[in-house]
């Protein structure tokens, strides 16, 4: 056998192409299946490469890894990229291009392969986790290649290929547009989507009812958070009660599901300079980050916040470009970690139609006075200290405004006609 190579396989088309294609130009290859969540016969999959040629595959469940290490890393940042995407798909792939590399190193293979597109972010994430994970690697990147792009200009070049090669195809119809699915999220986007001014029919929704047909009944459920993560869920009308990292993101999934919560339709800013319209649907983690954002209302201090959120931005930046293991991360992690060492307390949020509302909240932690925030209550301030305060911080201003006054005042002199002044 030649060389060793190390894919990240699907079970799809595109994976299951480039394996074979992989295997013609004489590599031995390795499949490796990542368990995030997602939908998927992982058994059809292993079977199926192994048909085609595979000398080994191997799966991992990373299911638990995803929650604690990526996706409530994330919930520590409040992490948004441009104010809307919950960064779903971007979390997976460090996380699989990490453990991908391990089985390199595990399995003495000098090459890594996946099967991003080259106008897109994926690519980008993988590659850059690769270099970071393991410099020595070797990266094969078929979609960036002029002999596979040459070979396969379409859906119908690889269709015919895989007839010709035995390869097994799904008979059911393709979807007329993209998903990438995990626990966090499913993404629709390409095909039909890429006008965008086309309104997405129902039927491409598929973790979410539509708000239209939700209950017509609040859900009410109390989310318990300790050093800023949640540790218990209890749904405040059925009783119930969910600990534990993975089965907490798990309930919050089924919950935001009946109540057609976390839908986002965007047109976003890829790394690579492409604008894309992306529809995400999240949940779990549009509940989960509501319910976080208010916990620390009560009980971070004002000034932690205030930098905080200017550092937010950034951090869910460097999650979309691909930079999970990079040294400014490691700065913004540990900042971040910081920041949520007091941040304990329960958030009820009332879930409704779309909607998910923090209505109340208490924290052990609380930097809330309520007698001191009271309009009812002198609570030890003394109102006329106000005027102080006041006064202080109004010495700069009414400066600025005598040097505007005088700035005005010498341009109007200068620029009136003589026999005018």
């Amino acid at each position: 056998m030649g060389e060793k190579v190390v894919l990240a396989y699907s079970g799809g088309l595109d994976t299951s192409v480039i394996l074979k294609w992989l295997l013609n130009k004489g590599y031995e290859v390795i499949c490796f299946m990542a368990n995030v969540g997602q939908q998927e016969d992982f058994n059809a999959a292993r079977a199926k490469a192994m048909k085609i040629g595979a000398s080994k595959v191997f799966l991992e469940d990373l299911c638990e890894e995803f929650v604690s290490d990526y996706i409530f890393q994330a919930l520590k940042a409040n992490a948004l990229y441009e104010g809307r995407y919950l960064l779903g798909t971007s979390l997976a792939r460090p996380l699989i291009a990490k453990h991908q590399a391990r089985i390199a190193e595990q399995e003495g293979a000098m090459y890594v392969a996946h099967g991003a597109t080259g106008k897109g972010n994926d690519q980008v994430r993988f590659e850059l986790t690769y270099a970071a994970i393991d410099p020595r690697l070797k990266i094969i990147s078929p979609w960036k290649d002029p002999e596979f792009l040459s070979q396969f200009r379409g859906r119908t070049d690889m269709l015919n290929y895989a007839a010709e090669h035995g390869i097994p195809v799904s008979a059911t119809i393709k979807k007329p547009y993209s998903e990438d699915e995990n626990l966090m999220h499913i993404s629709h986007e390409a095909g039909i989507l890429e006008d965008p001014k086309r309104i997405a029919e129902e039927d491409i929704y598929s973790r979410s009812l539509s708000p239209c047909d939700a209950p017509d009944k609040v859900t009410l459920i109390e989310i318990e958070f300790k050093d800023g993560l949640p540790i218990k869920i209890s749904n405040l009308e059925s009783g119930k009660v969910v600990t534990g990292a993975l089965e907490i993101f798990l309930y919050l999934n089924e919950l935001g599901r009946q109540n057609g919560i976390g839908r986002i339709d965007m047109v976003e800013n890829r790394f690579v300079g492409i604008k894309s319209r992306g529809i995400y649907e999240s949940p779990g983690a549009t509940i989960l980050w509501a319910a976080h954002r208010d916990i620390e209302g009560i009980a971070m201090d004002k000034e932690v916040m205030h930098l905080k959120q200017m550092l937010e931005p950034k951090f869910s930046e460097c999650v979309y470009n691909g930079f999970w293991f990079a040294p400014e991360m490691d700065f913004l992690m540990a900042a971040f970690n910081q920041s949520q060492e007091a941040i304990d307390g329960k958030v009820t949020m009332s879930l409704y139609k779309g909607n998910a509302m923090a209505v109340a909240r208490e924290s052990p932690t609380s930097l809330y006075d309520q007698d001191l925030g009271s309009m009812d209550v002198a609570g030890g301030y003394d109102q006329t200290d106000a005027r102080g305060f006041i006064r202080l911080n109004s010495i700069r201003l009414k400066a600025h405004n005598v040097i505007l006054d005088k700035k005005h005042i010498g341009l109007y002199h200068v620029i009136q006609p003589e026999g005018d002044q």
